[in-house]
């Protein structure tokens, strides 16, 4: 399988459940992997047309995260995976979104999720 991956994007989400959290923004890392369409025609071709431009799923993911609140980090992995299939049309990603030293002596807390077209 091939694929494009994004490594630490950090944004401001408005994410969790208990109060202290939706008083503010907080910081998100999300790490993705998101499989190249089928055929390999991107290696034949040199042609940022024929594969997922990471820039555009960059600005993509700003902007859903800028636009929405969500109460589980489930939610927005969920959220950013179904948009990739459908927008980018990617056969296959894997999600992991951290949320960083929202716990004591934690660095990170977060999930990874895996989908694919059906």
């Amino acid at each position: 399988m091939d694929a494009v991956f994004i490594r630490q994007l950090r944004l401001q989400a408005w994410i969790g459940l208990y109060r202290h959290e939706k008083i503010a923004p907080q910081t998100i890392e999300l790490d993705l992997e998101i499989a190249l369409p089928s055929g390999g025609v991107v290696f034949k071709t040199g042609k940022v047309a024929d594969t997922i431009d990471y820039g555009v799923v960059v600005e993509h993911i700003r902007a859903l995260v800028a636009e929405q609140r969500f109460g589980l980090v489930e939610s927005l992995a969920e959220r950013i995976a179904n948009s990739i299939l459908e927008e980018f049309g990617s056969p296959w990603v894997r999600v992991s979104i951290a949320k960083l030293g929202v716990l004591r002596d934690v660095q990170r807390v977060g999930v990874t999720i895996e989908r694919g077209k059906n």
